[in-house]
């Protein structure tokens, strides 16, 4: 039996693993938000509301002010990159400048590019990934409302390549250019949540930043790689070679929430995106590794805070 329990174990390891990032983005329905410029000069600033999305704003030439809630303002110069998340937030030739709404500007489809002034002092690229309602915390409480991308880290050359690319469709507006922008836009969001990942400090907490370690990402990896598989936590602790209390004190404190809290977290945040699909509950139980659809059931609503059937 021990035989059997640990060639089962090998020839699950031997499976190529999950990307749980690119694998969650799937699933929870990311869609691109299209590419938008701004050429501005003078004395300017443009507010814009939050939506659950992961933004970025890149300086192509210039400098400007970015102004988030409860955050001190950031001076963004020629080069620099930030990926936002659900938040409102504020461009500006001045921290002084008090702003208009800059979301009508850009609300005409086609309308991807803003002029504001004569001259074209400052010059900004904007876009990202918008997610299936319902859906976008499970990639935003794992990530913080601000980063500013390092210009130093190993993706930097390939952001700038991406972003000079996004650039040139969003300003010259040739045939199929939305399209490319849209997903230029999306390469640069997965480009930038990279370099995060690459370069966060050991004490960021989220699962997202907890691929970089290298045990707990691979406990990640298996977990995602078969959601609906019966993990334990010695199995697990035994496949990234730790204890099993060290493993869940280490995994607790890089993810935020014990192993398989966070299993089942995924398990029903999966299944409400199966279900708005129209699957059925009893499929989609045993789609997450329940056998039992009153198990389930619970397992839903106490994660969830209500019923799958309601949540249909």
């Amino acid at each position: 039996m021990i035989y059997a329990r640990k060639s089962m174990l090998l020839s699950r390891s031997a499976k190529p693993l999950a990307d749980p990032f690119s694998e969650v983005l799937t699933a929870l329905g990311a869609r691109s938000v299209r590419g938008t410029g701004l050429e501005a000069a003078g004395d300017w600033a443009l507010a814009f509301d939050g939506r659950a999305r992961l933004k970025f704003i890149a300086v192509t030439r210039g400098r400007c002010w970015l102004l988030l809630p409860d955050h001190s303002p950031e001076a963004l110069v020629e080069g620099d990159l930030v990926l936002i998340s659900d938040t409102r937030y504020t461009v500006a030739s001045d921290p002084a400048v008090q702003p208009m709404d800059g979301m009508p500007l850009y609300a005409a489809p086609g309308q991807d590019l803003v002029r504001l002034g004569a001259a074209n002092e400052t010059a900004l690229i904007g876009g990202g990934s918008g997610f299936a309602d319902g859906s976008a915390a499970f990639v935003l409480d794992a990530l913080p409302n601000f980063l500013r991308i390092d210009a130093r880290s190993a993706t930097a050359n390939a952001v700038a390549r991406t972003l000079d690319a996004l650039r040139i469709e969003v300003v010259q507006g040739e045939l199929g250019g939305t399209l490319v922008a849209e997903r230029l836009a999306e390469i640069l969001v997965v480009a930038a949540v990279r370099a995060f990942v690459a370069t966060n400090p050991k004490n960021s907490v989220g699962w997202i930043s907890a691929l970089s370690d290298l045990r707990i990402g691979k406990a990640l990896r298996l977990m995602h790689a078969d959601v609906a598989y019966r993990w334990t936590v010695p199995m697990l602790a035994s496949e990234v070679g730790m204890s099993r209390s060290a493993f869940t004190k280490r995994f607790t404190e890089r993810v935020g929430r014990p192993p398989l809290e966070y299993l089942t977290h995924w398990r029903m945040v999966l299944a409400q995106q199966k279900m708005n699909a129209g699957e059925t509950v009893a499929a989609v139980a045993s789609a997450v590794g329940y056998n039992s659809q009153s198990a389930f059931a619970h397992a839903f609503k106490r994660t969830m805070g209500r019923t799958p059937r309601s949540d249909r």
